[in-house]
């Protein structure tokens, strides 16, 4: 048991060795860590939204309108399924979740039941997904000759779900876009997202970033009538609307209803700058199906303005000069370079499906966050000296050896949470704290359990042998219960609770390897200067 084979020895110095590599870009300053060769680690520990500062944003998902854009679908799909098979109809509108439409001639009353019911999907609402037979709409016949097509609650929830889950999706991905690091982005009952974001000290902007939903549209203007005509009450033409600029004063434009190219043919965005004035732009480019599109509108408009409308507000409306077949343009306007830089940001991580409300808003500013560094910093060393002193007085030259391998524990914790690149919150800071308290308590274990074998007149080496082969049953049964409690803190658990279980379970890991191999070997050493001890120093 106390006996280290060469490759024992060299694999407990590689352990030790990467825990110091990967440990050390935490102890260095910026310039020094991102001048190390490419092959050493240069990673460090993100610290949490609670230790840095930065923004807490709690949204809400606008389902209404999702659920509204569902209801406009389902008129639509009536419409085109009664048409196409020659039915005639009255009465096609919206009522509560659903659509209603009375059909004329009694004679066609059961091809349309057929034909409406023939609408209805089958809904996927779970992972065990083939036992669901749900259906997204109940088609009722309401009187002789009027139906009622209902959105079913099973449709509602999946659509609400489908929708939360792409909203966030898209968040992380406009947050990935402004460099942040280690961001929460988390569901928060049925229709709400909570995201935190540290370290970035403009919430304001963030707000923006997500408070817009980002579609974008091309629209031809209609040059029949002026708008300023229509807001002064001139009648408005079929098949055209009112917009604005969001600008002030607010400019109307009155263009087609009908979107010639929507921006979900975009692939690409990015910021720009006019050659000939130099002011800010952002360029985009379409995917082949919007290319050929684009291409085909420009070529047949040309002469006339094309308005770029995001969320309902006119960006710009240029002339269209010549047909654009490359798939690429620009968006000109009245940019600040951020605002340029944001507006690619919107486009390039996709619209929302669905509108955000901010229900809450905090920011925690940096001085708090270094405040808690340092009260977490201060409980770290004070439990630290603590923990050192009585294993010193208690366990002697054995106990000294139990406090270096929990310096090397502490290199280590640090050194896989910077090559995780996890981020370390103030739980985080208990569950190490916490981590340095288990780490001994095996030592306690042991060197409790080589006083007993000593006590009853085994000789040094026997007690020593014993002690740890006595012991380990226990601390693998005390640590692997602890191991699996902070692993269901990670699975269900959320923000600081999973910051705890992270720290936890890889102190557990290290401490296990630390408290029982490490001092067994450096035991193992001082048995080979001394002989064979007539005493232990324990």
């Amino acid at each position: 048991m106390l006996h280290f084979s060469n490759l024992k020895i060299i694999g407990i110095g590689l352990v030790v060795l990467l825990g110091f590599l990967f440990s050390s870009p935490n102890f260095m300053d910026e310039r020094t860590r991102l001048s190390l060769p490419g092959f050493l680690p240069n990673g460090q520990l993100n610290l949490g939204l609670d230790l840095q500062g930065g923004s807490h944003l709690l949204l809400e998902v606008d389902t209404d309108v999702v659920q509204r854009e569902r209801v406009e679908e389902v008129v639509s799909d009536v419409r085109q399924a009664l048409r196409g098979r020659q039915i005639g109809y009255t009465g096609l509108g919206r009522i509560r979740d659903g659509v209603t439409v009375t059909i004329r001639d009694a004679a066609d009353v059961e091809l349309a039941r057929e034909v409406l019911a023939g609408l209805a999907q089958p809904v996927v609402a779970n992972v065990f997904g083939g036992l669901n037979r749900a259906v997204d709409l109940d088609v009722e016949a309401v009187g002789e000759q009027t139906f009622h097509l209902l959105i079913t609650d099973e449709a509602i929830l999946a659509r609400n779900t489908s929708t939360l889950q792409q909203s966030i999706e898209i968040i992380r991905r406009r947050i990935d876009e402004l460099g942040t690091t280690e961001p929460t982005i988390q569901r928060q009952g049925a229709t709400r997202i909570l995201v935190q974001v540290p370290g970035l000290d403009d919430p304001q902007r963030l707000k923006a970033l997500l408070g817009q939903t980002a579609k974008l549209n091309f629209h031809l203007v209609d040059q029949n009538v002026g708008a300023f005509e229509v807001v002064n009450g001139r009648r408005m033409p079929s098949g055209s609307r009112l917009v604005y600029t969001d600008t002030e004063p607010a400019v109307p434009y009155l263009i087609k209803r009908r979107a010639m190219v929507s921006g979900e043919s975009l692939v690409d965005a990015s910021i720009g700058f006019d050659q000939q004035t130099g002011s800010p732009e952002v360029n985009f480019r379409f995917d082949s199906v919007g290319a050929k599109k684009f291409g085909e509108v420009t070529r047949a408009n040309v002469g006339r303005p094309f308005a770029i409308v995001l969320d309902d507000k006119v960006i710009s409306a240029p002339v269209i000069q010549t047909a654009i077949l490359g798939g690429a343009g620009r968006i000109t306007g009245s940019f600040t370079v951020q605002g340029a830089n944001d507006l690619a940001i919107l486009l390039r991580a996709g619209a929302l499906p669905a509108p955000m409300n901010i229900l809450e808003e905090r920011t925690v500013g940096p001085g708090l966050g270094a405040d808690s560094v340092a009260a977490g910093r201060i409980a770290l060393i004070v439990g630290f000296a603590a923990v050192i002193g009585f294993m010193s007085v208690s366990y002697g030259l054995f106990g000294i050896f139990a406090n270096v391998a929990l310096i090397i524990n502490l290199f280590l914790v640090m050194g896989v949470l910077s090559g995780l690149q996890a981020t370390l919150t103030l739980p985080g800071i208990a569950g190490i704290v916490l981590t340095v308290g288990m780490a001994v308590d095996a030592n306690v274990l042991i060197f409790e359990r080589i006083r007993e074998e000593i006590a009853a007149g085994k000789n040094a080496i026997t007690s020593i042998d014993l002690g740890y082969n006595r012991a380990l049953g226990t601390i693998l049964d005390a640590n692997i219960t602890t191991l699996l409690a902070a692993l269901i803190l990670f699975q269900l658990g959320a923000g600081p609770i999973r910051g705890f279980a992270v720290t936890l379970a890889i102190g557990i890991v290290t401490s296990v390897f630390t408290a029982f191999t490490l001092t067994r070997f450096f035991i193992s050493l001082w048995l080979r200067r001394q002989g064979r001890p007539d005493s232990l120093p324990v």
